[in-house]
């Protein structure tokens, strides 16, 4: 699918591969809808891409937040063409530490907003993309772009509910892309392995030099957002692509911690 003119509803837009993909399918000509829970930065982000974005602050656990979300970006842009799912939380904790189980609130809060808002927003964007008239090129109405991560076979201690969810965003990737595939609607995962975003920013330098030198095999450093929205442009203009997932983790394996 050509992106130029096209629409894109990007969630966790504020930041990290969000934020990157936002920038990324706007400088290739598309209009970007930038959904996320933060709306100072989401600010931020509307006055960095202009007119070519629209901001709205979803929560993508929830549903009526989401439906009405796209709703809003089909009234001000006219339709939905592709959805990228970047909104996620790494919230760990071990099955029983200390004597207490696994808190059934976190696991709960990761798989709602990991898993359920992932659907959420391919189910309701989807619906729209019904809508589009096909693409003159390649005959398609839109591309479903999800995260999942190489803790969905490789989950380190204290990721019990990050990996499932992770896992459950691969397993739900070719039935959906199947379900979809007669309206003309692909749907393709990526699953990053360690990238430079805020869920690894707080870590000490030698900390971080250590997770790279132990698990990263070349280049020998962690992901740059703006490769991961980079390969989600591509995917969107591959229309050959769908029902995969596609690895990009520089040959990391993730050990126990």
């Amino acid at each position: 699918m050509e992106l130029h003119g096209k629409i894109a509803v990007v969630t966790g837009a504020a930041s990290g591969l969000g934020l990157a993909t936002c920038k990324v399918l706007a400088a290739a000509g598309a209009r970007v809808a930038g959904f996320d829970r933060d709306e100072k930065k989401l600010q931020a982000l509307k006055s960095d891409l202009g007119d070519a974005c629209l901001t709205r602050v979803v929560d993508v656990a929830d549903e009526t937040s989401v439906k009405d979300g796209i709703a809003a970006v089909v009234a001000a842009f006219g339709g939905v063409h592709v959805a990228v799912n970047c909104a996620g939380v790494a919230d760990a904790a071990k099955t029983v530490s200390r004597g207490e189980p696994f808190p059934i609130a976190t696991w709960n809060k990761v798989i709602a907003i990991n898993l359920t808002g992932t659907f959420n927003i391919i189910r309701f964007a989807a619906l729209a993309m019904t809508a589009n008239a096909p693409d003159a090129q390649s005959g398609e109405r839109g591309v479903i772009v999800n995260t999942a991560s190489g803790a969905a076979s490789q989950g380190q201690i204290g990721q019990a509910a990050y990996s499932a969810s992770k896992a459950g965003v691969i397993g739900l990737t070719l039935p959906v892309a199947r379900d979809l595939a007669p309206q003309g609607i692909r749907v393709v995962s990526i699953a990053p392995g360690l990238f430079d975003t805020a869920m690894v920013a707080g870590l000490p330098d030698s900390v971080s030099q250590s997770i790279i030198d132990r698990m990263i095999l070349y280049p020998n450093r962690m992901g740059q957002p703006r490769e991961f929205a980079r390969l989600v442009q591509h995917i969107v203009e591959n229309p050959y692509l769908n029902a995969t997932t596609l690895d990009l983790d520089a040959g990391a394996r993730m050990q126990a911690r």
